[in-house]
């Protein structure tokens, strides 16, 4: 297992046993002193475990060479991970935003400085596992790192606006402003729909993968570059590329010499593939289709 996969699995460990530890602060302290942002947060990191689980099976599928039932590799179960940390954070805003709107509707509970402590706690250390994350996601062009690295993004969110509301909530009681005791669950709804965006960006993200849509232009025209840099190459055809996963599959058709004999034609067509790997490491296959030129097509 290279560097980068062993940091990527690390980074997820790390997410994982931070989820567990911080979903019992959460629950207990939100239980134990009525706060409903901090439950509902505490839920939300629930949610977050099973998220990170599922990518961490994912990256560890992904990793798998290709077979002969996958003759392009598993890069997709990361995908696939991404997509079911999209669908727990959907249902983790729908929760959250429930739980809020219902808070309401009920007599506020007396705002708690340990609940304010547990949630500016919550903040700094998903921050924090945010940053480390979504470098090494980036990096390694891990999706189901990316998607863990949003949802500590989300986390992020969600104790932000505890932290807001049971400030405000604490204001209140310290100077008799009734309404301010509603910023609990208040920051609650805003925080639902905040991290609702991020589960659509995600779930948006997830299909573009694996309805195979094109790398961005900027790409193509890299490869185009690279390959036009082989002398022998008259023309580009056809140029095409996909993101499978944490890596990307190049498909390209290149007009050369017909008076090239085959083991000519087999040395360029290594070349063009050796140039691309080369410069782009995160491409895994060039598949490369040779078309006759002749001087009249010119």
């Amino acid at each position: 297992m290279s560097k980068g996969n062993n940091a990527s699995i690390i980074a997820v460990w790390i997410s994982l046993i931070s989820n567990l530890i911080l979903t019992a602060l959460k629950i207990i302290v939100g239980l134990v002193f009525a706060s409903p942002v901090l439950l509902a947060d505490g839920v939300h990191n629930a949610g977050d475990v099973i998220a990170t689980v599922a990518a961490l099976s994912a990256m560890r599928i992904s990793k798998l060479p290709a077979d002969e039932d996958h003759p392009y590799g598993h890069g997709k179960a990361e995908v696939l991970g991404s997509g079911i940390v999209a669908i727990i954070l959907g249902l983790a805003a729908l929760y959250i935003g429930y739980h809020a709107v219902a808070s309401l509707f009920h007599t506020p509970s007396e705002a708690s400085m340990i609940a304010l402590v547990a949630a500016v706690i919550s903040l700094i250390w998903k921050q924090i596992l945010y940053i480390y994350t979504i470098r090494i996601g980036r990096q390694t062009n891990s999706k189901g790192l990316i998607a863990t690295a949003y949802d500590h993004l989300a986390d992020v969110y969600a104790s932000l606006a505890a932290v807001v509301g049971i400030t405000l909530a604490l204001i209140g009681d310290a100077y008799d402003i009734h309404f301010l005791a509603y910023g609990d669950p208040a920051a609650g709804i805003i925080v639902s729909l905040l991290v609702l965006r991020l589960a659509v960006e995600m779930s948006q993200e997830t299909m573009d993968v694996l309805m195979e849509k094109t790398v961005s232009m900027e790409r193509l025209n890299a490869f185009a570059a690279q390959i036009k840099s082989v002398p022998e190459v008259k023309r580009i055809d056809r140029l095409r590329a996909r993101e499978h996963g944490h890596y990307v599959l190049v498909d390209v058709r290149v007009s050369i010499s017909a008076h090239f004999t085959i083991q000519e034609g087999h040395d360029i067509s290594r070349e063009i593939k050796r140039g691309i790997m080369e410069q782009h490491h995160d491409v895994d296959e060039v598949l490369i289709h040779l078309n006759p030129w002749y001087p009249e097509n010119a």
